[in-house]
């Protein structure tokens, strides 16, 4: 049990964000512990990061216990953009799992990245998710950052938090669309009856997160668009929630709405998925200071699928 005091100079502090200032955690890590009951403040068990904390407060800090839990290094191909002796950023391709757990321990992006790097990876993930700083779903393809230090991880993971990491996706959607651009500002949660989905909530529930996407019009095929889309925040499923509540299911996703269409169910083999590329990313280097900006050219069955839709426009 870590036992901490809030001073003059931290008092008002957010709960998260004091525990981020004053241990090794990240202010994402701080908040895994919140929402896992690890955080008492006064001997009371505080689950709400945005708690404001008075000076003189008693923060207890009780860290689980590390279980063993051992990744092996797999020697899968990356395609790797750049790297350095900070970081590394990740073309993913779709069909690659992120990190390891349950029932998916192998053949991942982690045994990859731990193959490639060996012991030059930031733990602060834990043990299952080293270097890992944000994610992107299975059958999403593109751009990742890994942090290899802790410094790196922590630098990136504040930029994620004051939403100055910037990530561009570019996505293939159901339906036209009467603007050419616009946001997408509603909270997503767990969904309240299939928990392995995410959903709008708006019942002012603290289990619903705030979540915004940017999106433009890129090209219209008919009853398809083509969409840019910019992340201002990263929750789970995101653009695939935002784009379903609008009633624009991207296509090939199934578990939010798409895959039913007669173009979907015609190029099934060129969807396997959604239509979700991570095109751009854009990040202060957290050695150099300097704004350093990746993308990457769209995946084939991508550009296929674009082909066949301006080919149909145009008969």
């Amino acid at each position: 049990m870590e036992e901490y005091i809030v001073d003059a100079e931290m008092s008002g502090a957010r709960l998260d964000a004091f525990i981020a200032a004053v241990t090794d955690l990240s202010r994402s890590a701080a908040v895994r512990l919140i929402e896992d009951g690890c955080i008492t403040v006064n001997g009371c068990v505080r689950d709400n990061k945005k708690t404001p904390l008075p000076t003189g407060a008693v923060v207890c800090i009780n860290r689980p216990e590390v279980v063993p839990y051992e990744v092996a290094a797999e020697n899968i191909p990356l395609d790797i953009i750049y790297e350095d002796d900070a970081l590394l950023v990740i073309n993913k391709p779709k069909g690659l799992v992120v990190h390891p757990a349950a029932g998916n321990e192998s053949g991942t992006l982690v045994n990859a990245l731990l193959y490639h790097c060996g012991d030059s990876l930031s733990g602060i993930g834990g043990v299952a998710r080293p270097g890992i700083v944000h994610r992107i779903d299975k059958d999403t393809s593109g751009l990742l950052v890994v942090a290899k230090t802790d410094a790196a991880h922590r630098a990136l993971a504040s930029q994620l938090e004051d939403h100055s990491l910037y990530r561009e996706y570019r996505a293939l959607v159901q339906g036209g669309f009467k603007t050419d651009e616009g946001t997408v500002d509603a909270p997503i949660g767990r969904h309240p009856v299939d928990r392995k989905k995410m959903a709008v909530i708006r019942d002012g529930s603290h289990a619903a997160k705030p979540a915004v996407t940017h999106f433009k019009v890129l090209a219209r095929y008919g009853g398809i668009t083509e969409l840019s889309l910019r992340l201002e925040t990263g929750r789970t499923h995101q653009i695939r929630v935002h784009m379903a509540h609008l009633g624009h299911p991207l296509l090939g996703d199934t578990v939010y709405g798409g895959g039913h269409t007669p173009f979907e169910k015609k190029h099934a083999a060129l969807l396997s998925g959604q239509a979700l590329h991570a095109e751009r990313i854009s990040f202060v280097h957290p050695k150099s200071g300097e704004r350093v900006s990746f993308s990457t050219p769209l995946p084939q069955e991508f550009e296929e699928l674009r082909r066949i839709l301006e080919k149909n426009a145009l008969s």
